[in-house]
């Protein structure tokens, strides 16, 4: 059975100077898991974090991106699949140009704390909106995610 995702679930919006979109909120899995996408540009990289509550699921749809899980990196190219588990140190860096990343989180509600710190993408927008990372790094406490060190860079 096909339970479609609210319309306003897929709007995007800024998070971390990248856009996102929830495609399949927790809501429409009785918290079981939901799925995001992620657009970013080359270089674009989140600080290296855990998640203490859910496992993700990297799914690479566009462009080259690196993947780092622990002391590893795993080089992706479209079609790659790459599994983090809960409480492991991870990151990703965007290699090409652009890249879009679907991401699904097991069990869900890890998509409130993207959407709750992110801004509306809206027509006059030029580029990616400001943000306080000070701010979205002491909501992840919420959320069981820990920062744990600075994000992946080029060199």
């Amino acid at each position: 059975m096909i339970h479609p995702a609210p319309a306003t679930a897929a709007e995007p919006f800024w998070f971390l100077g990248g856009k996102a979109r929830i495609l399949i909120p927790g809501a429409a899995t009785a918290g079981a898991i939901s799925v995001m996408e992620f657009e970013d540009t080359q270089g674009h990289a989140p600080p290296l974090h855990a998640h203490d509550n859910e496992d993700e699921v990297w799914f690479v749809l566009d462009g080259e991106v690196s993947f780092y899980l622990g002391d590893d990196r795993y080089d992706l190219q479209p079609g790659a699949v790459a599994l983090g588990p809960r409480g492991v140190p991870h990151s990703y860096l965007v290699r090409s140009p652009s890249a879009r990343i679907a991401v699904a989180f097991a069990p869900a509600g890890i998509e409130n704390w993207f959407k709750d710190n992110g801004s509306p993408v809206t027509s006059v927008d030029s580029g990616a909106a400001p943000f306080d990372i000070g701010a979205i790094v002491a909501a992840a406490d919420a959320y069981r995610l820990r920062v744990v060190g600075p994000p992946p860079t080029l060199t």
